[in-house]
């Protein structure tokens, strides 16, 4: 356990936690997640985050190490989050002489989590305000509800670091980050999505901010620090906010109780591949990540629902996946429908209704409805909603 320098004077003091089964107590993250914090060293010295509870004694190890000896004069806690601020109390406790910056907003959090009264041993900023610590300065840059309404983030203006709270972050642990082949977007995608996606106008407000500022390193509370063509990122954060696709293709989300209704969605992959070069995804929601496949409705500009009925509804695992992209204001997509009734189907009419209700959805007729099992009459109906998919 040791630290790294990332520029002249601040130094990364996060952890690991590889033993974390759930997220959140709900997302998969089977490389596990880190907690990232940072120090910076001057003629005072300040903590940029903590951890979590959970991996609080080896975070003491690092940053003790960091120290050398020395002590630190500030905390700044941009997110109260208890993976990011499980360890405040503790540093409050054995630094008596430091002093916390926060938001207004997150002022009554030490109370809350805590249940101590720091008095004047809390220093609240507001937009703008900066923190001299010697030749480096904190400016301090409020982002409520990104995803907590206390956020805030900080800029460093000698080295150009932005310290961007829970912007910017992915799922995985760093010393998982070599073995990693899909890249930073596919966990950052599911980590945005699932965690801060509902808020896509508050980022928006947030990277109209950073856009004043000559970025040139992104020090994130989850996953790697940002070096190198920061443009991406940015850019990606700038499309996924604004809720438009990523890339051109087709998603198909489909349940099925005995095999039917799996079948015609394969189907209708098959179809649309033999016909195009339109890039088709699959995913049985009730087998698969059902947050990796929020995600990958994002993803796409068109998204196929396949469900089989249920109840004079529908299956309830497709009506939990709804209600997700519901909350996550999914927006801005050309969606299908593929059902299954043997007697009265009610599976597409209750798909339809609930996706009806977002904004910006554009129905690709016509609605296939499997009658039990797939027949020839339901191979021609999937073709021609192929059609109407590729366009």
């Amino acid at each position: 356990m040791t630290y790294d320098v990332i520029a002249p004077g601040v130094k990364y003091i996060g952890v690991d936690d590889l033993d974390i089964d759930l997220f959140e107590g709900q997302y998969d993250v089977p490389e596990g997640v880190s907690y990232n914090s940072y120090l910076i060293e001057d003629e005072k010295i300040a903590i940029m985050d903590t951890v979590d509870v959970r991996k609080k004694d080896e975070w003491e190890k690092v940053l003790e190490k960091a120290l050398d000896g020395k002590t630190p004069d500030y905390l700044v806690v941009q997110h109260f989050e208890p993976d990011h601020s499980g360890s405040v109390k503790y540093i409050m406790e054995k630094y008596p002489q430091v002093v916390a910056v926060c938001s207004p907003k997150a002022k009554p959090m030490f109370e809350r989590f805590f249940d101590v009264d720091y008095g004047d041993r809390i220093l609240v900023v507001k937009e703008g305000d900066t923190l001299s610590l010697g030749e480096h300065t904190l400016q301090f840059v409020m982002a409520p509800m990104v995803h907590w309404p206390e956020v805030m983030v900080s800029y460093e203006h000698k080295t150009k670091i932005l310290f961007a709270a829970d912007g910017f972050g992915k799922f995985g642990a760093l010393c998982k980050e070599e073995e990693n082949e899909e890249g930073w977007a596919c966990e950052a995608r599911r980590y945005y999505f699932n965690i801060v996606g509902k808020y896509g106008a508050m980022v928006q407000q947030l990277l109209k901010k950073a856009a004043g500022l000559d970025i040139q390193t992104i020090c994130p509370l989850h996953g790697p620090v940002l070096t190198e063509d920061l443009g991406y990122y940015l850019g990606l954060y700038d499309t996924w906010s604004k809720y438009e696709p990523e890339e051109e293709g087709i998603f198909i989300a489909y349940c099925s109780f005995y095999g039917n209704t799996a079948q015609a969605a394969l189907k209708l992959a098959e179809i649309i591949r033999e016909k195009s070069c339109v890039k088709v995804s699959t995913a049985d929601i009730a087998r698969e990540d059902l947050h990796e496949a929020v995600e990958d409705a994002f993803r796409y500009d068109r998204l196929v629902l396949c469900a089989p009925s249920y109840d004079g509804g529908v299956m309830p695992i497709m009506e939990e996946y709804i209600m997700h992209l519901r909350n996550k204001t999914f927006r801005n997509r050309k969606v299908a429908f593929i059902e299954n009734g043997t007697w009265a189907p009610s599976a597409g009419k209750k798909m339809r209704e609930a996706m009806e209700e977002m904004k910006d959805i554009t129905v690709v007729e016509p609605m296939v409805t499997v009658e039990s099992a797939v027949k020839a009459k339901t191979i021609e109906d999937l073709k021609v909603l192929a059609d109407a998919l590729i366009g």
